[in-house]
Formats: structure tokens, C-alpha cells, sequence
């Protein structure tokens, strides 16, 4: 909470960046160092832990003595690696199964970026961001295109610089902004909808609405095997094979901005139209398990439950989950009564009770929607 009963929200603005050659030579310098300080550090902790059996991470100082390469980079950088690493390791003791053990980091597999605070003294800032670019430590001004300014008020607060693999250059600002805190919501049964994950149809509501949106990475998959099979012909190393795999990245961050786009603009559509969301959570990885990996990932299903929690909230509205072992699907609606012989290929059913006809997503989505509300009303339940 800030002053004034004022409640600190913090938002994110998204901006390319075009750095010149020294400034990228600076940026690929300070990703190396972050990879390098982050393993020396994880290392060192091992090896502390094996022979006093006590936990320590030793702070980037120790390391400059026999790396003077990092004298280099921003220190900043250098700093948020070790705040990373510490904050990796209180997520691990607090929950093992759901954050797993701090692992090594790769130059090949691992992302590309570095975060640095910023540190206001007096009327001046380490980091400021002018009409057209954004002001670095060391980097100086790096020419940038902002989609949007921020407000007045908004403090920015700290950068994160990414490379992607296709060689663009981002830088993520995020600003501190204090607003009047939202009015809580109470949910409503006609203000409120229940979702029913779905596979073939994204999800569906309780009044048997279905999202169905492209399958991107289905419709693009003949582009993908063509470029594959132009790179198997290829000889590895030569300009031909490194601009074909350029064009292979470029298509594949194609279907993933296609994708992020659906899911921001669904998330928010359903967060300004309902005063609650019931929602099961359902275990993606499991479900990924039984099914195949590729036709649950490009959902993007748990991005988008994300993205609705965090929508709603600002509103002072509810994601109300059901727990995933919670019977929805055969279930009637209706009467309540299982019907245990419900094939899983059966898209609609009769229940034997009460004879009600059911679609088997909208049922399960209803089925959503009672038990959501239900937990909301209870006398012990936060709401």
C-alpha cells in the first residue's frame, strides 16, 4: 500500500530497441557475464553446501578478482543475477514440487537477458527513457519505439534487456503506479462464467459458447517441413543454411506473437464482460502427458488463465478455481446424479436419471460455474 490508502500496481511496457554495434557488442558482453556469475555462484553454493552442510551464495564481488571481465558490464546486472539465484532457491525450500532446484544455465538453450534497477539520486536517474530511446548504464542512450508512454505518476522502476533468437532486441520497463485500489466484486451468479478447458475447441462456456481460434502451429506446419527439408539439403555453417534457419526462427515467433495476440485480446474481452470466472485447474502437464505435447501447447491454455487472474484482479474481480479432481464432466447439471458409463469419445449424452441432453463441454463448464460459486459463498471462504 502506498500513501493515502493508494495501492501500487505494477505494469510492464514492451519496446524494441535498435542498439548500434558497440552497444550490441555491450549487451552480448553483459549476457555472458550473467550466465558466468549465475554458474560460479550455484557452484560455489554446491560446494559450501557439501562440506559445511549450510546454505551461501557469495555476492558477485568475490568473483572480479579473477574475472576482471566483469568489471565490464553494468554491476547492476550483475547484482539482479545474484537476487535471482536467492530468490530461485527460497521458491525451491518453500515449494520443491512446483519449483524445481536451480539449474545450471546454458548459452544455447538459455534466454539471452539481463535486468538492472534503477536508482533515482536527487533530479537524476540511472535509467530515463527520452522521446525516441532509453538510457542505460554504460549502454548510454539505445534508440528505441515505444507502442505507448507511460502515464503521469508511473515510476520506472527497473529494465529488462532480451535478445531473442532471431537477433531483435527488447527491453521489458517496468513502472511502479500508484492507483486507487478496486472496489471488490462480489460475484453473481447471472454476472458470473464458468470455463471448460477443451482441446479441440480452446474452451467452453456454461451457455455453450466456444472460443475454436486458428491453430497456428497446424496451419503453418507445411512452412515449417519446407524449410526443414531445404535444411536437411544444406551444409551446416554455410550463409545458405544460416539464413534458412534465420527464416525457420522468424516463422516460428510469427506463430508465437499470433498466439500471445488471441490470448490478451480473449483474456480481456471475458475480464470487462464478467464480474467472476469459475475455472478448473486442470493440470496442463498431464494432460499434455496423455494427448501429446504439440496439440496442448499451442493452446496456450495456462498463459491464458494467467493473464485472466492477473486482468481480473485489477478490476476487483475473482478467477474462482475449482480443484482438478472436482467430478464435472459426468455430472448432470440438472439433477446432480453420475453417470459412470460416460464414454470419453461421447460429445453429447442423455443423462439416465432425469433425462436431460447435455454437450459435454457446456455440462462440465456449468458443473464449473456451481462448485466456483459454491466454495465463494461458504461461510469460511474468501471472497
Amino acid at each position: 500500500m502506498a500513501d493515502n490508502n493508494r495501492t501500487v500496481f505494477y505494469n510492464t511496457i514492451k519496446v524494441p530497441l535498435y542498439p548500434d554495434a558497440q552497444q550490441k557488442e555491450l549487451f552480448q558482453k553483459t549476457f555472458g557475464c550473467c550466465r558466468y556469475i549465475w554458474n560460479q555462484m550455484l557452484s560455489d553454493h554446491e560446494r559450501f553446501y557439501f562440506e559445511t552442510d549450510a546454505h551461501f551464495i557469495p555476492t558477485p564481488a568475490k568473483y572480479k578478482k579473477q574475472a576482471p571481465f566483469l568489471k565490464e558490464v553494468d554491476n547492476q546486472a550483475l547484482i539482479q543475477e545474484y537476487n535471482k539465484l536467492s530468490q530461485a532457491f527460497r521458491n525451491f525450500f518453500r515449494n520443491p514440487a512446483a519449483f524445481g532446484y536451480p539449474k545450471f544455465k546454458c548459452k544455447k538453450t538459455d534466454r539471452n537477458t539481463f535486468s538492472a534497477c534503477n536508482h533515482v539520486m536527487g533530479n537524476s536517474a540511472t535509467i530515463y527513457i527520452t522521446r525516441d530511446a532509453v538510457r542505460m548504464t554504460k549502454a548510454g542512450l539505445v534508440r528505441a519505439k515505444f507502442p505507448r508512454r507511460p502515464r503521469s505518476g508511473w515510476k520506472l522502476t527497473r529494465i529488462t534487456v532480451e535478445r531473442t533468437k532471431t537477433g531483435k532486441y527488447y527491453g521489458y520497463l517496468l513502472f511502479a503506479c500508484p492507483v486507487q485500489p478496486p472496489k471488490p466484486v462480489p460475484p453473481t451468479e447471472e454476472r458470473t462464467i464458468g470455463l471448460k478447458y477443451s482441446v479441440s475447441h480452446f474452451y467452453v462456456t456454461d451457455n455453450g459458447v466456444c472460443a475454436d481460434p486458428p491453430h497456428w502451429l497446424r496451419r503453418s506446419q507445411h512452412k515449417l517441413a519446407a524449410v526443414q527439408e531445404k535444411l536437411s539439403r544444406l551444409q551446416p555453417g554455410s550463409q545458405n543454411y544460416q539464413d534458412l534457419v534465420q527464416k525457420y526462427l522468424l516463422l516460428h515467433e510469427h506463430i508465437a506473437n499470433q498466439r500471445r495476440d488471441f490470448l490478451h485480446k480473449e483474456s480481456r474481452r471475458i475480464a470487462n464482460a464478467w464480474d467472476a470466472v469459475c475455472i478448473r485447474n486442470d493440470s496442463l502437464q498431464a494432460i499434455s502427458g496423455k494427448m501429446g505435447g504439440s496439440v496442448i501447447h499451442d493452446t496456450g491454455f495456462g498463459m491464458f488463465r494467467e493473464m485472466l487472474r492477473y486482468k481480473l484482479a485489477r478490476q476487483g474481480k475473482q478467477l474462482l478455481e475449482v480443484d482438478r479432481f472436482t467430478p464435472t464432466t459426468k455430472v448432470c447439471s440438472v439433477c446432480g446424479s453420475v453417470n459412470e458409463g460416460l464414454s470419453p469419445r461421447a460429445r453429447r449424452w442423455t443423462c439416465p436419471a432425469c433425462g436431460a441432453m447435455h454437450g459435454r463441454g457446456k455440462n462440465a463448464a456449468a458443473n464449473i460455474k456451481v462448485q466456483g460459486l459454491a466454495q465463494c459463498q461458504a461461510p469460511q471462504a474468501i471472497c
